[in-house]
């Protein structure tokens, strides 16, 4: 079963998690967005969302 390693959820997991705040998105379009490594700054704000992230550290 594919899965993201940095966040221990796999992809389909995290479909549901994103569906759950309203953020559609299919598995196969997010597998590609996370191995390309190219995505927008609001799909990652959505996945921290959608993950229950409270908290960012940057720097």
């Amino acid at each position: 079963m594919p899965y993201c390693p940095t966040a221990l959820v796999t992809y389909a997991q995290l479909v549901e998690k994103l569906d759950a705040i309203g953020a559609e998105e299919k598995e196969v379009n997010i597998r590609n967005k996370l191995a390309r490594g190219k995505f927008t700054a609001a799909f990652l704000l959505q996945c921290l969302a959608a993950l229950g992230t409270q908290t960012l550290h940057l720097g």
